[in-house]
């Protein structure tokens, strides 16, 4: 299992509908909308990496309002 942040920017006034809208989205964990330099933090999972660039490209990314995305997957050290 692979898990990530997905840290986002969306457009002014974008990031509650964006993380609701994500929070539907299989594999999601969590998506809150936050203050900061990104307005919505995800955390995700998938079976392999490959899994999770594809859910990150094909479903996180066509949310409308979406305007950045910045994958960081976890790591176990």
């Amino acid at each position: 299992m692979v898990q990530a942040y997905i840290l986002i920017q969306t457009e002014v006034g974008k990031a509650s509908f964006v993380a609701e809208s994500i929070a539907q989205i299989a594999g999601v964990i969590q998506a809150e909308d936050v203050t900061g330099p990104y307005d919505v933090i995800v955390r995700a999972q998938a079976d392999t990496v490959d899994e999770l660039g594809r859910m990150v490209v094909a479903k996180v990314q066509q949310v409308e309002g979406i305007t950045r995305t910045l994958t960081c997957p976890v790591v176990h050290l």
